[in-house]
């Protein structure tokens, strides 16, 4: 399974989710590692990227880019 990363890495301060694959800190050390792992964490994905949506943050590609 490929990783769910696009290679933004910059972190919700609340959350610790990453606001490119919502991934938090651990999970990203662990994802090479810990296969089983992997289809948990990819299924929590799209609902933590949209709570950071709705919480006002850019997601996904556009999280690279600064509010202006």
């Amino acid at each position: 399974m490929a990783s769910p990363c696009i290679d933004v890495c910059r972190f919700d301060e609340a959350t610790g989710w990453c606001l490119g694959c919502g991934m938090a800190k651990p999970e990203k050390k662990r994802w090479k590692k810990d296969r089983d792992a992997r289809p948990a964490v990819r299924d929590a994905l799209p609902a933590r990227l949209a709570a950071l949506e709705r919480a006002g943050h850019r997601t996904g590609k556009a999280a690279k880019r600064k509010k202006g």
